[in-house]
């Protein structure tokens, strides 16, 4: 028990210094200029990118780089907490009590005398409870258009998209069949086409959402997830250029188009190669 105090004891030291530290980032005497810039707006997409570098780092199951984006992450809550504090909003404090009083809430298994025998009634207790805490039980919460709104304002756009387009369908607001998914996917990449050639960029940019939105429906169709999909590209494509990078002798920006296209083919090829290779070898294990 006493080993266990001092570990609370520490990590409250530890917590109060980071706090110290954007205390004095933000502090207009002596501070960072960079820090005293920064709003609530201007940090968004830093917490965006490091909420998806922890699940990189996740999945690399590498302890020090898991440790560390997480320190990453805590950074920016620290953040918003203190320049909302400057201005009399709120402070970590008000974000740490309310973060415990929410989960002692759904949680009435453990700290109240509900009973519960499966992980599926602790995840309905907590939808329930959730959904009054929100007032989403209200009629106007209740309707198909409010939740798929929260969908659209909460979640990842592909990952909205799929959500979306999963709800209507289970309804009846859905294709007869997979032909009218490919028409639909044909219109909108013919609208896109025409925005570009004749439309405003805002057009444009609104028909580039219908023909990914189109693309998404296919891949529902088809039962693939279009976010591991695309990951795998991002990959794929970052591998090939390794691949190119490790047989050149100057910068790739030195390379003609036709060299360069001439290169990623190799770069293909070859990493087809190590993949049946690899393959191969795991079958013959």
């Amino acid at each position: 028990m006493e080993y266990q105090n001092q570990k609370h004891t520490d990590t409250l030291a530890a917590l109060q210094e980071l706090i110290e530290i954007v205390a004095k980032l933000r502090s207009p005497d002596g501070g960072c200029p960079w820090d005293l810039a920064q709003t609530p707006e201007t940090l968004t997409p830093y917490v965006i990118e490091e909420a998806y570098e922890v699940v990189d780092a996740i999945k690399s199951g590498d302890k020090n780089a898991i440790a560390e984006e997480l320190g990453d992450l805590l950074l920016q809550v620290v953040l918003q907490a203190q320049i909302a504090s400057e201005s009399g909003q709120f402070s970590l404090k008000e974000i740490t009590q309310g973060i415990s009083q929410k989960l002692i809430r759904r949680h009435p298994h453990v700290f109240g005398d509900v009973s519960v025998t499966s992980v599926d009634e602790v995840r309905q207790n907590w939808e329930q409870i959730k959904a009054a805490e929100k007032g989403e039980a209200s009629p106007e919460a209740q309707k198909l258009s409010a939740k798929l709104g929260r969908y659209g304002r909460t979640l990842p756009p592909i990952t909205a998209a799929m959500k979306i387009s999963q709800k209507a369908a289970a309804i009846g607001f859905e294709w007869e069949n997979i032909q009218g998914v490919w028409d639909k996917f044909h219109e909108e990449l013919g609208e896109f086409q025409q925005a570009l050639a004749e439309e405003t960029p805002e057009r444009q940019q609104a028909e580039l959402g219908d023909l990914l939105f189109a693309v998404i429906q296919l891949a529902r169709w088809h039962n693939l997830d279009p976010s591991v999909g695309l990951q795998g590209t991002n990959q794929r494509f970052v591998q090939r250029l390794e691949k190119m990078e490790a047989v050149v002798d100057r910068p790739l920006s030195d390379y003609s188009l036709d060299e360069l296209e001439k290169l990623w083919q190799q770069a293909k090829a070859q990493l087809a190669q190590d993949s049946l290779g690899e393959n191969h070898l795991s079958y013959n294990d």
